[in-house]
């Protein structure tokens, strides 16, 4: 009896790994997709109203960028589980070390105002869009680590936020408050399922609050953006430069749009056109349905990333992590896309896969690779046997006495 149940363990077992690796290719295909839209709104977008190289030296960048980030997302889904929880403590002090870096004159470069790259040879690198990997994996380990030992409790707080009282300050000194907020995003989101208490967050929510109102109080610049996206809604002559050029992109593009290559905001109209504002372009050249379809994608995305980690058991630490960068990407798009359409202030947000760029596009292709790499992990899968079979387990132990 005892062998047709491990039979039937491990056809079942056989069929959920099959599926896994199937919905496995579905989701990197859906994010080469992306990827493929990304390489040609970069081409289309960096167009100029004198045309030239330029746009041609924007795409032979943008396709060195992906060049090197899909090497190193391969070799991320290469990199085992147990490596990044040994290794969490090295990373994150390899990120402050840079993050502290680009602060000191001479070495950190200065852009807008901002101080936030590090140049290495031709290519720049903005640490902070590291942490968007770094900081996720020290959550998910400290949850592991404290579940394991202690639990949950008071004393194990300043364990559990040491990171972000340590790496926050820095990226806010940059300035740069977006990044600050999605760095903290992306660490609370590991927390909340890593199964951290709900009372911790109202907590951390009701303390943090007045020191980000403040924060956004004391920088003018910030609350003119605030100001002027309550203004887009009332009166569209009011809203700043890039909102009404992006809504007028959005809508100028119809449903159907005005064909690769042929819409007119991006001619020196549209800031940041190959960059932070590339869904209004796509909006304008693609139409109403060209943006469904990206939008549509990203749900995809998002189910699909989602699927591949479910077989995974909920306690463990490649679940958290993948989960948390599954959610972190999608959400990024989501900020973009909101940003874009003026649902929420104006604020720098790269469109992911999609965006001109170099660290950003790196670190969610890599991303994506530690996502697949820990969807692999069989040793924290969770237990595969049907209750159909378990029934039938418990209905033949019954038996067995009668029998005698």
């Amino acid at each position: 009896m005892s062998i047709v149940v491990e039979s039937s363990m491990s056809t079942a077992l056989s069929r959920r790994l099959r599926d896994q690796d199937d919905m496995r290719r579905l989701f990197i295909g859906l994010v080469c997709v992306l990827i493929g839209v990304g390489v040609q709104m970069v081409h289309s977008a960096s167009l100029t109203s004198t045309p030239g190289r330029s746009e041609a030296v924007f795409l032979n960048r943008h396709l060195i960028f992906l060049a090197i980030s899909v090497v190193c997302g391969f070799a991320a889904s290469m990199v085992p589980a147990s490596f990044l929880r040994q290794n969490a403590t090295r990373l994150l002090a390899v990120l402050v070390l840079l993050l502290a870096a680009v602060l000191i004159p001479g070495i950190g470069t200065r852009v807008n105002g901002a101080q936030r790259w590090l140049r290495l040879g031709g290519m720049s690198i903005q640490p902070s869009e590291l942490g968007r990997i770094i900081l996720p994996i020290v959550a998910a380990k400290t949850m592991i680590d404290i579940r394991s030992a202690t639990g949950f409790s008071l004393w194990t707080l300043p364990r559990t936020l040491l990171p972000l009282l340590i790496v926050l300050p820095l990226v806010v000194t940059e300035p740069d408050l977006g990044a600050t907020v999605f760095l903290a995003a992306g660490y609370m989101t590991a927390l909340f399922i890593g199964g951290w208490p709900l009372r911790y967050f109202i907590g951390c929510t009701v303390l943090t609050l007045p020191a980000a109102v403040s924060l956004l109080a004391l920088k003018s610049y910030q609350m003119k953006r605030i100001t002027g996206f309550m203004a887009a809604w009332q009166d569209a002559s009011q809203a700043p430069w890039q909102i009404r050029q992006s809504l007028m992109s959005l809508g100028s593009g119809g449903l159907e749009g005005t064909g690769i290559g042929g819409g007119w905001q991006k001619l020196s109209y549209l800031p940041e056109a190959n960059t932070d504002f590339v869904f209004a372009v796509i909006g304008e050249e693609l139409g109403l349905s060209g943006t469904l379809a990206v939008v549509i994608i990203w749900m995809g995305v998002f189910l699909t990333g989602r699927a591949v980690m479910r077989p995974l058991r909920r306690d463990s630490f490649e679940w958290i992590l993948g989960s948390t960068l599954v959610i972190q990407i999608v959400l990024q798009a989501l900020a973009n896309v909101a940003v874009v359409t003026a649902m929420v202030p104006p604020k720098g947000v790269p469109h992911p896969f999609i965006s001109y760029g170099g660290t950003n596009l790196l670190v969610n292709v890599v991303a994506v690779g530690l996502v697949v790499g820990l969807s692999r992990q069989r040793s924290v899968l969770r237990e595969s046997a049907p209750k159909a079979t378990q029934v039938q387990e418990r209905r033949d132990n019954k038996m067995v006495p009668e029998l005698e």
